[in-house]
């Protein structure tokens, strides 16, 4: 999502990399140009005057690192100065008795229903029983939808298809799930196209009767600006106690998720960064402050990475590259988990330095999809004995997988290069051969 903020910050910290000093003239110069980038990424106008001011003062009054240049210095203020701007990270305060009551507001098509069943899922995962309720007798599809998320996530939902009110659903729920043993109950509650007082009216009854200990916003970020109006207007009514950023894979500006926080004063607890139902990361304002500057965020990736790999097979990896074996069928489970862990464009920006590297490069996410599963395709066209001793794949075997696979023999004899390359690799890593590299096993 901050892709267009982040090339922007870099291209004003190269310029100020090519300076010996930090001057006064150097910070005004560059402050210009950060508050520029701000605007156009939709950061509210307020938010840009504070957030400029701070760093003004932090730049010209602070005692400059000798082991520091210039870009370096500024870049370490706007870092932090951005997680000041983007709050403390919020978690979900579950406390007191149970059955805890989370109910989930916004507007209609910010992804509030999707975010219902990501939030049960995320819950289960911490060891929680929950049971999502659905509230929205509005919108056509909408109980539906939840219920085949109940289904898919084998998560129970209450719902009622006749007519009663959406207050009295939500209380039915939640004698509902004191007698199920749920612990955690949430409320998918309806959306409208716009602000309005009966929609708000409905929720103040809902909050009123069954007392919720969070009132989540689920907000688009890439609505911009107008989503910190939508945070105002619903904070004012039923008091939010945090916001849930949904769309923040999207190519938005970015700057609603920058601005937010600091207008409502609001926590942000999570970030949907994806369709997906795992695609839900608490929020952390260090990480993504590190985002927005092109930092990288290796914490994220390893999360993801422990999600996706299965504690078991990666012991069983790790046995096999010990005694330097790596067939096929290795390479295609491991190419599966990482494809598990999102999108590949997505995960190289997460690398420190690698996002600085692909700047201005056309990196084409559908022909890279495409790539492997035409790899998947032609492992899986191979018997057990070829994956298993690549060797024997002689120019008939090849045209048989060519054929099954939809590829050619080129490329067959491509992922075999490939395959041998890392083979070589592996074992020079066994041993202690390959340059620069601690003898590792």
């Amino acid at each position: 999502m901050f892709e267009s903020l982040s090339d922007k910050l870099q291209a004003v910290f190269n310029k100020l990399g090519k300076r010996g000093i930090l001057r006064e003239e150097d910070v005004k110069a560059v402050l210009r140009e950060i508050r520029l980038a701000l605007l156009e990424a939709d950061v509210n106008y307020k938010v840009v005057k504070d957030f400029i001011d701070r760093v003004r003062e932090d730049a010209v009054g602070a005692e400059l690192s000798k082991a520091l240049n210039p870009a370096q210095q500024v870049v370490k203020i706007v870092h932090q100065e951005l997680m000041i701007t983007l709050g403390e990270p919020g978690r979900l305060e579950l406390r007191g008795h149970a059955p805890y009551i989370l109910m989930l507001v916004g507007l209609q098509g910010s992804g509030k229903t999707t975010m219902v069943g990501k939030l049960a899922r995320h819950l289960r995962a911490t060891g929680h029983f929950p049971l999502m309720v659905a509230a929205d007798t509005y919108r056509p599809a909408a109980i539906t939808q939840l219920e085949v998320l109940g289904r898919q996530l084998n998560i129970p939902v209450y719902s009622d298809h006749g007519k009663t009110r959406p207050p009295d659903i939500c209380v039915n729920a939640l004698e509902d799930a004191r007698k199920r043993g749920s612990d955690v109950v949430l409320l998918d509650t309806a959306g409208r196209l716009q602000l309005d007082d009966d929609m708000m009216a409905e929720l103040e009854a809902i909050r009123s009767r069954v007392r919720p200990i969070e009132v989540l916003l689920v907000a688009d970020a890439m609505t911009g600006q107008e989503a910190v109006n939508i945070a105002q207007g619903f904070h004012e009514r039923v008091g939010l106690t945090g916001l849930i950023l949904t769309k923040v894979d999207g190519d938005a500006r970015g700057g609603a998720a920058i601005s937010m926080r600091a207008v409502t004063g609001v926590p942000i607890k999570f970030l949907g960064t994806g369709e997906k139902l795992g695609a839900l990361e608490p929020f952390h304002p260090d990480r993504l402050a590190s985002r927005i500057l092109g930092m990288g965020d290796m914490l994220s990736l390893i999360e993801r990475a422990e999600l996706a790999f299965d504690e078991a097979q990666a012991e069983e990896m790790e046995r096999k590259l010990r005694k330097g074996e790596f067939d096929l069928e290795d390479f295609l489970e491991q190419l599966r988990q990482v494809r598990r862990m999102g999108p590949l464009d997505e995960l190289l920006k997460m690398i420190p330095g690698v996002g600085k590297m692909l700047q201005g490069a056309d990196l084409d996410k559908v022909e890279a999809e495409k790539n492997l599963k035409y790899v998947e395709a032609m492992i899986l066209s191979m018997t057990k004995e070829e994956r298993r001793n690549p060797r024997i794949l002689n120019a008939s075997r090849k045209r048989r997988i060519a054929a099954g696979s939809g590829t050619t023999v080129q490329q067959i004899n491509q992922l075999l290069g490939q395959h041998r390359q890392m083979q070589k690799m592996l074992k020079q890593v066994k041993e202690g051969k390959l340059r620069g590299l601690p003898r590792l096993f």
